[in-house]
């Protein structure tokens, strides 16, 4: 396994960033319906994420190997290249997310029992589960929060107000 290195991500990255977007997706997540183009993606990263959320991630040596783009309170985004799963990436990726905030919230599909788990283990808790009406895939979602100064034994929730992105 190569050492990775994470760094700040330039609006010149977005082709390299939507590329593994939409492979973690369809590895991840194969029943998701493929609503959008390659070209949709690339343009999706460029001008809105990076409009909005900081944009950090992972590279070895062959590339860009994982991402996570946040703003107040939120996590948008975070994937990890199929083939590089289980080496510290995400972690990683997900602690700088955590590093220069009180709490974040994040939504992920109810089937994506890899990203549950994986929450779960960094200590973000489930709050909510939808019946998926409100995201374009019309797949249940689950939102989870995290907050620096909770216990993770503590039953006490700090409600964020909803702001899940959307794509149009």
């Amino acid at each position: 396994m190569s050492d990775f290195i994470l760094r700040r991500a330039r609006v010149d990255d977005s082709d390299s960033i939507a590329a593994v977007f939409r492979l973690s997706k369809e590895t991840a997540m194969p029943y998701l319906p493929d609503l959008h183009t390659p070209a949709e993606d690339r343009a999706f990263f460029r001008d809105r994420v990076f409009a909005t959320c900081e944009v950090w991630i992972a590279e070895i040596d062959d590339g860009l190997v994982g991402l996570c783009a946040f703003r107040e309170a939120w996590i948008d985004h975070l994937y990890v290249h199929a083939a590089h799963l289980r080496r510290g990436i995400g972690g990683a990726l997900l602690r700088k997310a955590m590093e220069g905030h009180e709490r974040l919230a994040l939504w992920t599909f109810q089937r994506n029992a890899n990203a549950r788990s994986f929450y779960d283990a960094h200590g973000f808790r489930c709050v909510r589960f939808t019946d998926g009406r409100d995201n374009e895939e019309h797949e249940p979602d689950a939102l989870y929060e995290w907050t620096r100064y909770s216990s993770r034994s503590s039953s006490r929730r700090i409600s964020l107000v909803p702001s899940k992105p959307r794509r149009s």
